[in-house]
């Protein structure tokens, strides 16, 4: 499974309501898994981002997992993918 690392901002609709914050995480967590997505973990965050958030899945059910999370306008996510160091030695093992 791909892993992927998303660094997550409050809009201002979010952060006026904060305090319902970990409320909407956990349904964030239930549409994750209901899509086949499995939410390794969940950080808070103070600084340059707000939350930060590591999840594994197909990239397209992570994709639309993110797209759905944010049309609701509490958050903005800035997603990477990530790889282990065992996934890295592979790919560049495949270098020409």
């Amino acid at each position: 499974m791909a892993t992927f690392i998303s660094l997550v901002n409050f809009t201002d609709q979010g952060i006026r309501n904060v305090k319902e914050s970990p409320t909407r995480f956990e349904a964030f967590r239930a549409l994750a898994q209901r899509a086949g997505v499995h939410v390794k973990e969940v950080y808070y965050t103070v600084g340059g981002c707000d939350m930060v958030t590591i999840v594994e899945g197909p990239e397209e059910a992570v994709t639309a997992v993110l797209m759905k999370v944010g049309s609701l306008g509490n958050v903005r996510t800035q997603t990477m993918r990530a790889h282990t160091l065992d996934e890295m030695k592979g790919i560049l093992g495949r270098m020409p």
